[in-house]
């Protein structure tokens, strides 16, 4: 137990007894200006009140001395002959004594039990209250445990996220570099036997044409597939391009009617945030073919007060109430809606569904900071020189 501790439990000791003993020379002082009111009967009138506040108030053994002071001072003030301990009526003055000691120490006992429930409440509070503030500090520091795991999940993710991109533009070099330099050879070889049919019977000379042509369409699909993997036009001629191409395709293959506007003017954008508008196109479009029963689809792309908003809207059958409300919560929607989320959350943007029985409406938001129409201004101004 501290110094300081010791000190105040002292002075705390100091300051009951002395309150104690100051509320029976008070009582003891009324009385005695009371006495010409009271007289000589039941002296102890004004001690109850002391003797109730000490018990209340003090504890156990202020209240015991106040009550014996209370009791010496009657005895030699206020009992006959008065100015001494002598008695004149022994037996009366006795029998009061006793019976104001025996209700004094009731009253001590009924306090002493009031304030030792007090204080057990008191600690039982404090405890609780140490207890509450323990979960606090327990909760915070789990609550900062799991935005520190969120956090590096999210970092994680952000870097799945690029190497998957990374590996698709590798994937799609590939292709294009690699399978589509064979596919070209196998092609010319082709048309040398091709120029040659004339000495082959019916059947070779078909088999000839037949390999023309699936040859072609192969080269096709791995274009198409490389395209779609990673654009080359995002990297060559910049977003507007590359949406313009892709929608193209898109209606042609689907037979989905897509109306594209966007200005004309469009600066380019970052890498990160023209991969990213491109990917939530995509899979915009993928949904509308896949689950809207829409014939027809409507992109707009916009430049609004410090940010870029990109919105895709079909006329199909819309997306169920209860499926809504799941569309929220980014812990329970698909894996499309779960990375367009992904992906605009990593650079400051934001994703909006809306549905209803006459279309959907994909609105995606991507803010153009400061440090992003620096990118822009700088990326502009080396085209131009």
């Amino acid at each position: 137990m501290s110094d300081d501790h010791l000190s105040e439990s002292n002075f705390d000791d100091v300051r009951r007894y002395g309150l104690a003993i100051l509320a029976a020379a008070v009582a003891l002082l009324l009385r005695g200006l009371l006495a010409p009111l009271l007289g000589e009967n039941n002296p102890y009138h004004t001690l109850w009140a002391a003797v109730v506040f000490s018990a209340w108030y003090c504890g156990l053994g202020p209240s015991i001395v106040c009550t014996l002071i209370g009791v010496f001072g009657v005895w030699y003030w206020f009992l006959p002959p008065g100015g001494s301990f002598k008695l004149d009526d022994s037996k009366a003055a006795i029998s009061g004594m006793v019976g104001f000691l025996f209700f004094s120490g009731l009253i001590i006992v009924l306090g002493e039990s009031n304030r030792r429930s007090l204080a057990k409440r008191k600690r039982a509070e404090e405890e609780l209250r140490i207890a509450h503030n323990e979960l606090e500090r327990n909760v915070a520091a789990r609550t900062a445990d799991l935005n520190l795991a969120n956090e590096s999940l999210r970092e994680l993710s952000s870097r799945l996220q690029q190497m998957r991109d990374e590996e698709r533009r590798r994937i799609a070099r590939e292709l294009h570099d690699s399978v589509g330099q064979l596919l070209a050879a196998l092609s010319m070889n082709i048309a040398v036997i091709q120029r040659q049919a004339d000495r082959l019977d019916p059947a070779g000379a078909r088999a000839v044409s037949e390999n023309v042509a699936m040859v072609d369409q192969i080269s096709r699909e791995i274009r198409t597939i490389s395209h779609l993997l990673h654009p080359p036009l995002l990297e060559v001629a910049g977003l507007a391009s590359a949406l313009r191409w892709y929608v193209d395709g898109f209606s042609e293959r689907s037979q989905i009617k897509v109306e594209l506007k966007m200005p004309e003017d469009l600066t380019r954008l970052p890498d990160e945030m023209e991969i990213a508008i491109f990917r939530v196109v995509q899979e915009c479009l993928t949904n509308v073919h896949r689950h809207s029963g829409s014939a027809a689809a409507e992109i707009r792309v916009q430049e609004e007060a410090h940010r870029i908003v990109i919105e895709v809207q079909d006329e199909g059958k819309g997306i169920p109430q209860e499926k809504q409300g799941e569309l929220d919560s980014p812990g329970r929607t698909g894996v499309g809606f779960r990375g367009m989320r992904e992906r605009l959350r990593q650079l400051g943007g934001s994703l909006q569904i809306q549905s209803n029985g006459k279309g959907t409406a994909v609105i995606a938001s991507l803010p153009l900071t400061p440090a992003v129409k620096s990118v822009v201004e700088s990326g502009a101004s080396g085209i131009a020189s």
